[in-house]
Order: structure tokens, then sequence, then C-alpha cells
């Protein structure tokens, strides 16, 4: 298993709208190729996040990229900058 772990930085107060446009593409998150888990986190004070993503493809297609990106294209009035992606090997996963 792997985690594509994005950090990213929110513009202030754009938190509500960011949140309400992730709740209408959880269909197509969840829908890319490998996709198993989903997890957003954010910190309220200065907008900063992780979107920690388990899969298991080790590394990610052209086409997979491009979905991504388009996906985050939808938060570009409310990112301070464009995210960029990272893939790990899982070492563990407990719940």
């Amino acid at each position: 298993m792997y985690a594509r772990i994005t950090p990213y930085k929110m513009k202030p107060g754009s938190k509500a709208a960011a949140t309400q446009i992730m709740e209408t593409l959880k269909d197509r998150i969840m829908a890319l190729p490998g996709q198993q888990s989903f997890l957003n986190v954010m910190n309220d004070n200065d907008g900063s996040g992780y979107v920690i993503s388990t899969t298991n493809i080790a590394e990610a297609t052209p086409e997979t990229v491009e979905k991504v990106n388009a996906l985050w294209a939808n938060f570009k009035d409310h990112l301070v900058e464009e995210p960029s992606a990272k893939i790990y090997e899982v070492v563990a996963d407990w719940s």
C-alpha cells in the first residue's frame, strides 16, 4: 500500500467554500485509480493542510496525475499556490 501525501495552503476565510467543493467531488476523488481511502486535514488558524490518500499504485500514471490536477483545479480560487503530491510506501496502517 502507498500513500499520496499532498501539503496545501488555503487562503484566509476559504475553509467553508473549499469544504463544500470537496464534498461535491467525493465520487470523483474516490474513483481515482487505486484509491483506497481519503483523509483531508486542515489547520483552522493558517489554512495549511494535508490530503492523505492511500492507494495500491506505487507511481501515479500520467492519466491519474491529470485527474488529480483536474480535481485540484476546482480549488484554484481558494489555494495560495498549486499543491504538489509525493508518494510514500505505507509501513503501518492501524485503525
